[in-house]
């Protein structure tokens, strides 16, 4: 296949950057302790100076896959597929997620909402980040606000993001990993004293699991 055919196909979402796909527990946020298959894709300019995956950002290093043998591979594992990254919507979500749907599989996204939203969900992670603020649509789609709390400051930008989503988009503070030992503590007394938010734990870590 030629760059400009690969280049094309990409393009449509038939083929993505697939970094990484794994059978794991959801360890984070409204479905904790969920059996999962994660779908991870390459490609993120959103660049968090404490991203844990940072070697997701370089979409051109991993491989462009064909989006039905991902869903080949998904489908034997989980009835919850969890697309996540990098950056998941700077691609087109709508070729992958529309052959999930039709396995019967139920379909999440753990996004920025960097870029405009596409594909087809069951349910929308929304984790803002301050370098790259959201598209103003997916805070009426969101199911789940997902914020994590470096420093103090990131309360206030939490209440800023929980302000515009819709009513029934469930609330989550999550200590940055480096720092949760310090942030753990502020966060359990401002969702006492706060209780529309939850707290969220990367469990997963805890775990010593993907």
């Amino acid at each position: 296949m030629t760059k400009e055919a690969t280049a094309s196909r990409v393009e449509l979402g038939e083929l993505l950057p697939l970094m990484e796909e794994f059978y794991t527990i959801q360890g984070e946020g409204a479905h904790t302790g969920t059996p999962a298959y994660f779908i991870r894709v390459g490609g993120c300019d959103v660049g968090c100076h404490w991203c844990d995956v940072k070697e997701s950002w370089d979409a051109a290093i991993h491989p462009p896959t064909e989006a039905a043998a991902i869903v080949a591979n998904a489908k034997k594992y989980s009835k919850t597929i969890v697309i996540t990254g990098g950056e998941p919507l700077m691609w087109d979500m709508n070729h992958l997620t529309s052959m999930l749907k039709a396995e019967g599989l139920n379909v999440h996204i753990e996004t920025s909402g960097a870029y405009e939203l596409s594909g087809h969900w069951d349910w929308i992670c929304l984790s803002p980040k301050k370098r790259m603020l959201p598209k103003p649509r997916i805070y009426d789609e969101a199911h789940e606000l997902k914020v994590i709390i470096y420093n103090k400051n990131d309360f206030a930008f939490a209440e800023e993001h929980a302000s515009k989503v819709n009513g029934k988009c469930e609330l989550f503070l999550q200590p940055e990993w480096s720092v949760r030992e310090k942030m753990t503590p502020l966060i359990v007394d401002y969702v006492m004293a706060n209780p529309k938010w939850k707290v969220s734990l990367q469990t997963h870590k805890y775990l010593n699991i993907p």
